[in-house]
C-alpha cells in the first residue's frame, strides 16, 4: 500500500479541504483508497468516510501508539491500495516542543512516512521559500521527508505558477498542487466541523489543481497485509449495548473492533429516539457526541427509564463526555435554556462557549484517552471519582457505573478497558 502524510503549517491552513480534495481526485483514478486521521479527533475521519466509503482510523503516537498504529495500517492494507494520514494542527505541533510526542512530524518518523505540506498562500508569493525552508529544515533534523507542498487559497493561474517557479528556483520541495481561494469551505461548530451528515459533502474537484499526472509516485511504499495475531477474548459470551445516534456519535472505530475482538456481541440503541436499553444485555456504553444539540428530543426521551434500571441493576456502565453529561440532572444549552434528562447523577451540565477542557489523559493504569468538551458539571454533592488521573476529569463512579469528560481508548490497556465491560 502506498501511504503519505497530509501536514499543515498550522491549524486553519485547509489540511481537512486538501485532504477531501485529494481523496476525492484519487477516487476519481479508481484508487482503492484509505484514510486515516493523526491524533484524536473524531469529525475528520466522518468527512474522510463521506468521501471513500469506508471507515477512517485515529492514528498517534501518544494515545494509540506506534506498534498499534502500524498495526491498523498493515490491516487496511488488506484492501486498500492508496492510503493518506490527515495530520493533527501544525506540522510540529505536539504535547511540547518542536515535533513531539504526538505531533504529525512525530508520527511521520516513526511510521517512515512522507509528507505532503498545506501551505495557506492567500497573500504570500516569495514568502513561502523561507516558510517552507524553515520546515523542511526542521523535518530534516528528525529524518522526515517533505516530497511536496500544496497550496490552499490561490488566488489564480498566475499566482500559482509564481509560487512553483520561486520553490523550484530555491531548490525546495515542489508544488504538486494548489486550491483555488473560491474553493467550497466546510462548516463548523464549536467542536470542530459539523459532522457529514448535516450536509452535503462539497465537490472541490473544480477547484483543485494538480501538477502531477500521477500524485501517488510521491507516496511511500511500504506497508503489506498485517499477519492474523491470535486474540484473547475477554468478553466471550458478554453482549454490550452501545449508544449511537447524533448525540452519541463519538465513537473510535478501533473501539468498536477491539470489542467485538474480545468476543463481545453488540447491539445498538438510540436516546434520541427513545429506544429502551435492550433486554439481556451484560454491559452499556454511553459514547460522547453532541447531546447539547438535541436537549430538547433528549428531555423526554423514553429511554431514561430502563436506563436508571440498567445502572440501578449494578451492571457495568462506561459513559464518555456527552454520555456523561445526559446522566445529570439537566443540561444547559447555549441559549441558557435548561433541559431535564435521564437524572442518575447529582450534578447539571452547563454549556459554555469558551473551551472547558483540552488534552491527553493517561490513568494510572495505564489505560490512555483525550479530552476536550465546553461544558462543565455543576453539583452541591460529595461525587465518588471513578478514574485516577494525573490531569483532566476524575470523573464519577455510581454503583458499576464511571461516568467522566475522558474518551478512552480501549486497546492501549486491553485487561482495565475489558474489565470495565465485566470481563
Amino acid at each position: 500500500m502506498k501511504i503519505i502524510l497530509l501536514a499543515g503549517t498550522h491549524s486553519g491552513c485547509g489540511k481537512t479541504t486538501i485532504m477531501l480534495a485529494l481523496l476525492q481526485a484519487l477516487k476519481v483514478q479508481n484508487e482503492k483508497l484509505v484514510a486515516f486521521k493523526a491524533g484524536p479527533d473524531f469529525l475528520d475521519p466522518l468527512w474522510h468516510q463521506a468521501v471513500t466509503q469506508r471507515v477512517s482510523y485515529n492514528l498517534d503516537t501518544r494515545m494509540i501508539g506506534e506498534e498499534q498504529s502500524l498495526k491498523i495500517m498493515a490491516a487496511q492494507a488488506e484492501t486498500a491500495d492508496v492510503a493518506i494520514i490527515e495530520g493533527v494542527m501544525g506540522l510540529f505541533d505536539g504535547r511540547s516542543g518542536v515535533g513531539g510526542s504526538g505531533s504529525s512530524a512525530e508520527l511521520a518518523q516513526r511510521l517512515n512516512v512522507p509528507v505532503f505540506l498545506v501551505v495557506d498562500a492567500k497573500g504570500m508569493s516569495g514568502s513561502i521559500v523561507p516558510l517552507v525552508s524553515g520546515f523542511v529544515a526542521y523535518a530534516e533534523k528528525m529524518q522526515v521527508h517533505i516530497a511536496g507542498i500544496i497550496a490552499n487559497r490561490v488566488g489564480s493561474v498566475h499566482h500559482a505558477e509564481l509560487l512553483r517557479k520561486e520553490l523550484q528556483q530555491h531548490k525546495q520541495p515542489p508544488l504538486i498542487a494548489w486550491m483555488e481561494a473560491k474553493a467550497p469551505s466546510l462548516p463548523e461548530r464549536h467542536l470542530g466541523l459539523v459532522q457529514p451528515s448535516e450536509c452535503v459533502v462539497p465537490g472541490f474537484l473544480p477547484f483543485f489543481h494538480s501538477l502531477e499526472n500521477d500524485l501517488t509516485h510521491l507516496f511511500a511504499q511500504q506497508l503489506k497485509p498485517a499477519s492474523k495475531d491470535k486474540k484473547m477474548q475477554r468478553l466471550s459470551g458478554k453482549t454490550i449495548a452501545v449508544a449511537q445516534d447524533a448525540a452519541c456519535c463519538f465513537i473510535y472505530p478501533a473501539n468498536i473492533d477491539f470489542l467485538t475482538q474480545q468476543g463481545a456481541d453488540l447491539v445498538y440503541f438510540s436516546p434520541i429516539n427513545g429506544d429502551n436499553i435492550p433486554n439481556d444485555v451484560d454491559a452499556l456504553w454511553l459514547p460522547g457526541g453532541y447531546p447539547e444539540l438535541f436537549a430538547r428530543e433528549l428531555s423526554v426521551s423514553k429511554t431514561w427509564k430502563s436506563l436508571s434500571a440498567f445502572i440501578e441493576s449494578g451492571k457495568p456502565v462506561l459513559a464518555e463526555c456527552g454520555g456523561a453529561m445526559i446522566l445529570g440532572q439537566s443540561l444547559r444549552d447555549l441559549s441558557e435554556k435548561t433541559w431535564p434528562m435521564a437524572n442518575v447523577l447529582p450534578y447539571r451540565s452547563i454549556m459554555q462557549s469558551k473551551l472547558a477542557s483540552l488534552g491527553y489523559r493517561e490513568e494510572v493504569s495505564g489505560i490512555k484517552g483525550h479530552e476536550f468538551h465546553h461544558s462543565i458539571r455543576e453539583t452541591e454533592s460529595a461525587l465518588t471519582p471513578c478514574f485516577n488521573v494525573g490531569r483532566g476529569d476524575t470523573g464519577v463512579r455510581y454503583k458499576n457505573l464511571r461516568a467522566s469528560y475522558n474518551h478512552w481508548y480501549f486497546s492501549s490497556a486491553p485487561d482495565i478497558a475489558a474489565a470495565w465491560f465485566g470481563a
